[in-house]
């Protein structure tokens, strides 16, 4: 009779618990996590059906990464957003593809940079050339901010190439090996040499164990030597370019079918939320 009545006790102050616990949830009492930090993409997700096939895959990705590592994650392609008021609210912003153009958007990012606002970029968002519908016709950014300058040439098609890592010492490359095989991707070659640049510090170049990269079809699309940084950082500013964002599409049978993905190579992964994480936590203030 005790054992029956302390069972019938216990499971009685069970029942309580779970009521207790069902109303609180249901009045909104429940405790709310607070998002760690606010990040913001920008793109423009037109003409080129790789860099739109990388946006909408970036996209979903950082979705989840938002919704795995606790922080918020908004995209938008209306770059009058690019002004001071509205980034002001977020930690991080990154470039999925191309960069602001207007004179006020241009002035507003730097200004966001200048007061501790942190930046990733993504393969297209380095791109200038003169002439083209994207000219180098912002100094700040190519050639002081990204170091870069213009564009030079490209490999073709987008294939995976063996990176090494030539410094562990930043958040973004503190957990990678030394080499490993990334994404396929167009890799970009700049006018600027970027060894020279005492600002610039270079994190991941192609490895040469990786040439002959690419596979043209034209000769020039093939390199076979040479140096070539993909990921840095500028040392005055909370920033990182990563050259990789252009998956592979089936554009000779004209399916447009997505052949490759960026995302999903758990180590180049590792690269970006690594990046991402860090900016977060030391980002500009939220307003």
């Amino acid at each position: 009779m005790f054992r029956l009545n302390k069972i019938k006790k216990i499971g009685f102050q069970t029942i309580v618990l779970s009521l207790l616990s069902i109303s609180l949830v249901c009045s909104g009492k429940e405790k709310k996590v607070t998002p760690k930090f606010k990040a913001i993409a920008f793109f423009t997700a037109k003409n080129d059906k790789a860099h739109i096939s990388f946006v909408h895959e970036a996209n979903r990705w950082f979705t989840k990464m938002a919704a795995r590592y606790n922080f918020t994650y908004d995209s938008t392609n209306n770059w009058n957003d690019m002004n001071t008021t509205f980034i002001a609210k977020y930690q991080v912003v990154i470039f999925l593809d191309t960069r602001p153009d207007s004179v006020a958007q241009r002035a507003a990012f730097r200004e966001y940079m200048e007061n501790g606002g942190a930046w990733i970029g993504f393969h297209f968002a380095g791109f200038a050339l003169s002439p083209s519908a994207y000219p180098q016709n912002w100094d700040w950014y190519h050639n002081q901010f990204l170091g870069s300058g213009e564009y030079k040439s490209n490999t073709w098609r987008p294939t995976s190439a063996i990176l090494r890592v030539e410094n562990h010492n930043h958040p973004s490359t503190r957990n990678l090996p030394e080499t490993f095989k990334s994404s396929p991707n167009e890799w970009y070659c700049w006018k600027n040499d970027l060894r020279q640049n005492p600002d610039i510090q270079i994190l991941i170049s192609i490895d040469s164990t990786s040439f002959p990269l690419g596979t043209g079809p034209k000769l020039y699309e093939i390199w076979h030597s040479g140096y070539y940084p993909v990921v840095w950082t500028n040392r005055n500013y909370k920033m990182l370019y990563v050259n990789m964002g252009h998956n592979d599409i089936d554009y000779e049978n004209k399916t447009d079918k997505q052949l490759s993905n960026t995302f999903n190579n758990d180590i180049q992964d590792r690269l970006v939320i690594d990046a991402l994480l860090w900016y977060g936590k030391a980002g500009g203030k939220t307003k």
